[in-house]
């Protein structure tokens, strides 16, 4: 077995992460790459496996001396993650799972272009759903929401792109239901990225036009 980077990446509300939880407690052949981040930590997280949480200070100082593989800024917050924990996962003889955002997948496909990467993108199944999913956190204000909506189109989109003549992303899953994603990602895994998982881009247009219908309705509720 070769290793290789698996990258997922989804809107916040897609469910990357619990994709990744998933695959991790049941692939020995699977490491986790821990991201740092500057958010303050949600209910039950500890710092170290949810996230490395530093002050903006200390990921900005760490930046600057090059440690981080990959960072970008989402919803005001930093993310990125350490090139150690990479070569560590590396070394070890097993694949390393990522789960970042679109700015961070772009610059690690410049250092690990395919096939030493494979690049998953998760979508919900209808903008409804992602919106549903975001609200029963009941941790998002409006003005948050809102947010994260605008920048769940942004990924989207973004995720379109290309990495030097690449598609940003090698494959696409719909994430209805987890057990059904988990299994798509392992047999992607498996198949070392061969085979290509897609999904149609009226759907992905419809999610787009979801998720921006519901931005303009949370703007029309938001006092002047």
């Amino acid at each position: 077995m070769t290793p290789r980077v698996v990258i997922l990446s989804s809107p916040s509300g897609g469910g990357k992460t619990t994709i990744a939880q998933a695959l991790l407690a049941r692939r020995p052949d699977i490491g986790y790459s821990v991201s740092a981040t500057t958010r303050p930590p949600r209910a039950g997280e500890k710092d170290g496996r949810a996230y490395h949480f530093l002050t903006r200070e200390q990921f900005e100082r760490r930046r600057a001396a090059g440690e981080f593989l990959e960072w970008a800024v989402y919803a005001g917050e930093l993310y990125g993650t350490l090139r150690s924990e990479v070569e560590s996962v590396l070394r070890s003889g097993r694949h390393v799972l990522m789960d970042i955002e679109v700015n961070g997948t772009i610059q690690v496909r410049r250092v690990y272009p395919p096939p030493q990467s494979i690049a998953v993108f998760i979508l919900p199944p209808s903008a409804d759903v992602l919106v549903k999913r975001l609200r029963e956190r009941k941790s998002e204000s409006p003005r948050a929401l809102e947010e994260r909506l605008r920048q769940a189109v942004v990924e989207v989109q973004r995720a379109m792109s290309e990495v030097a003549g690449v598609p940003t992303y090698d494959h696409w899953i719909i994430n209805d239901v987890v057990e059904t994603a988990v299994a798509e990602v392992g047999r992607i895994v498996d198949e070392n990225g061969q085979r290509k998982h897609g999904v149609d881009q009226v759907r992905i247009g419809a999610i787009i036009r979801g998720l921006t219908e519901e931005v303009d309705r949370i703007q029309g509720k938001e006092p002047e």
